[in-house]
């Protein structure tokens, strides 16, 4: 196995990011557009904030067949700021894999956000890691 990668070899470079003020809706929206599971949350330029598929789904949990437009009032009656993670975890670009990996496996979440000089320049997630183990075999 390779040592010392970086994980800037293995992270989302294209990332989508949302405003701290988008609804919630809409947030859900890209996830489903873009099959995703991560969104980082900015204010301005800076990161504040992560918010996941699952942060969105709880909030819906046990509405079952709801229609679109029901659910999506329930999504836009929180704010971003109510459901996502903050006091965030960042990682540069040039740590290491294995020091990215331990981190997720110590933490109860599944993505890092990769900032350098205080901008967010990528995105790494747990399924991203075991993509990178599998072409190591």
């Amino acid at each position: 196995m390779k040592q010392r990668v970086p994980v800037s070899e293995i992270m989302a470079k294209n990332i989508i990011a949302v405003p701290s003020t988008k609804k919630i809706s809409e947030v859900n929206e890209l996830f489903n557009e873009y099959g995703i599971r991560h969104i980082p949350v900015l204010e301005g330029t800076e990161l504040i904030g992560v918010i996941s598929k699952n942060d969105v789904l709880k909030i819906g949990y046990g509405l079952g067949e709801t229609n679109k437009e029901a659910l999506d009032a329930i999504y836009d009656s929180y704010k971003i700021s109510d459901i996502m993670t903050k006091n965030l975890v960042v990682v540069s670009s040039d740590t290491n894999i294995k020091d990215v990996a331990e981190i997720l496996a110590e933490q109860s979440f599944h993505s890092l956000p990769i900032v350098d000089h205080g901008e967010i320049v990528g995105l790494v997630t747990t399924t991203d890691l075991i993509k990178y183990l599998i072409k190591q075999y």
